[in-house]
């Protein structure tokens, strides 16, 4: 729904997060989106296949760095434990 328009991916990734805490009301929200971006291959860093990695947390995930570090752990992003967006 967000992807279908013009879009920076931190915001959306943030919108992304927002509407699952209003409609379902969790705990704790994760969001995590790798996306390609053809600007950055074209006339960036001119690498292929290159891509960006973007995270929202929100509730327990952004208060609980264990729980944090636990779903970074689960979806293979070690290396993002840290982020709290």
């Amino acid at each position: 729904m967000y992807a279908r328009r013009l879009q920076v991916q931190e915001r959306m990734t943030t919108q992304i997060a927002d509407f699952i805490q209003e409609v379902l009301h969790p705990q704790g929200v994760a969001v995590v989106v790798e996306g390609s971006h053809m600007c950055s291959m074209m006339r960036g860093i001119k690498k292929a296949n290159a891509s960006m990695i973007t995270s929202a947390m929100l509730g327990i995930f952004q208060e609980n760095s264990k729980t944090r570090a636990e779903f970074m752990q689960h979806i293979g992003r070690r290396r993002f434990d840290d982020w709290a967006a």
